[in-house]
């Protein structure tokens, strides 16, 4: 269980890392090439959320995540235990859910810098946390499809 958390603070060091190093070495909106016309690390900030959503909304920010992480531990020390894939999603939701909320509760926005051209689309730019946090939502939907399959084999038995 505590390995679980211990997943969550590598994601949040790394996360705050990565976003001081950005804050420190480059000026908002530079932006270096690591693979032409795909992968950029471009200095961002954002004061919303993902693709820029609800920009300035602090208050509500704050009010949200701290209900997601209430949520996650509360679900992680209830059912974590006995699912390895539910408890490592969960660290990973964790993990991104406070990296943001340090950015945003000692700097106002959120420091974001991998940028992505996918396809001719210019993918919003977004950092470690954003990233456990999808990492995290896409183990859960994989935990869930393997539950109800599991579920129903047990079922047609």
């Amino acid at each position: 269980m505590y390995l679980y958390y211990l997943l969550a603070l590598v994601i949040i060091a790394l996360d705050q890392l990565t976003k001081w190093v950005i804050d420190k070495t480059m000026h908002i909106g530079e932006k270096i090439t690591i693979i032409n016309d795909f992968f950029y690390l471009t200095s961002h900030r954002n004061k919303g959320a993902a693709w820029g959503i609800l920009q300035g909304q602090m208050i509500f920010f704050y009010i949200i995540t701290v209900v997601v992480i209430i949520g996650v531990v509360v679900y992680m020390q209830k059912y974590a235990k006995t699912n390895k894939i539910l408890g490592i999603s969960l660290a990973f939701i964790l993990g991104g859910a406070i990296g943001n909320f340090i950015d945003r509760l000692f700097r106002h926005e959120v420091v974001d810098f991998f940028d992505f051209i996918i396809f001719d689309y210019d993918f919003p730019i977004f950092n470690v946390a954003d990233s456990a946090l999808v990492v995290g939502v896409f183990l859960i939907i994989i935990t869930t499809i393997l539950d109800e399959r599991k579920e129903r084999k047990e079922k047609n038995k």
